[in-house]
């Protein structure tokens, strides 16, 4: 299996790349647990370092990366099972093709800080427009995997944990210290893996259901019955829901009921 030279282009903070010391690489693939029969999407190829280990173990893996001066020697090097896809993951066009092509796949990614919620509600979105998704493991800032598992009434708990918690089950899998990169970012980050499944509850309108939980959550600190005007001026209540609450106090399945009432 090829391996990716030792001399590596130094990172660029506008991409926010902290690559993964090779110790926590280990760590990261014995987490995964790939298995032969496997398809994986990777997001974020970086220098190959959890690709070349993924390849060896898998079927496939489709790596995206966004550097245009990484992607070109990953595709170089890269073994026949493995495919290298130049551009931003968030840009891609994926078409309904595409995604039956892709067939079951599981995801990895070392996620940049600043774009790990646009791309965990990107997978949210392919999950729902039919790319099998069974899981992905990815690395992100700790504060951003708190959210993920935040329950309901905690301070953590908001927009990234109702719309993921509504469509997968969240597990934390490792700490990583700010040295298990380099370079070192200045803060804690961890690896959560999302076991996606359909809606729970499903709901009759997903963007409805998506606009009131960002709606009013730009209002989290105020009640229920002032939040739900951030969806709409003159929009009220249900008469179930106590509108003395807030909006970090109601479960996934009162937003989907919520959700319901408005799209009907």
């Amino acid at each position: 299996m090829m391996r990716p030279h030792a001399r590596r282009p130094p990172a660029k903070k506008r991409f926010g790349q902290h690559f993964l010391e090779p110790v926590w690489v280990n760590k990261l693939v014995r987490a995964i647990g790939p298995r032969a029969d496997e398809d994986f999407i990777e997001i974020g190829a970086g220098h190959g370092a959890l690709t070349w280990p993924l390849a060896e173990r898998t079927r496939r893996v489709t790596a995206f990366e966004i550097d245009e001066d990484l992607a070109p020697g990953l595709r170089a090097r890269a073994p026949g099972n493995v495919t290298v896809v130049a551009g931003d993951f968030l840009e891609q066009v994926f078409s309904d093709l595409d995604l039956q092509e892709f067939g079951q796949v599981r995801v990895a990614a070392n996620l940049p800080y600043n774009v790990a919620a646009p791309i965990l509600f990107r997978l949210l979105d392919l999950a729902t427009r039919g790319l099998r998704i069974g899981d992905a493991t990815v690395m992100l800032q700790r504060e951003v995997a708190d959210r993920l598992i935040a329950p309901p009434g905690s301070r953590e708990y908001g927009v990234l944990s109702v719309l993921v918690q509504h469509q997968a089950d969240v597990e934390r899998l490792l700490a990583l210290p700010p040295g298990a990169f380099r370079p070192s970012p200045k803060v804690q980050s961890a690896v959560v893996r999302l076991r996606f499944h359909p809606p729970q509850p499903p709901v009759s309108d997903r963007r409805v259901f998506r606009g009131i939980v960002q709606s009013v959550f730009t209002r989290r600190r105020k009640t229920m019955s002032n939040a739900i005007r951030a969806y709409g001026e003159k929009a009220t209540l249900p008469a179930w829901l106590d509108g003395s609450r807030r909006p970090e106090t109601l479960s996934v399945a009162e937003f989907a009921r919520l959700a319901d009432d408005f799209a009907t």
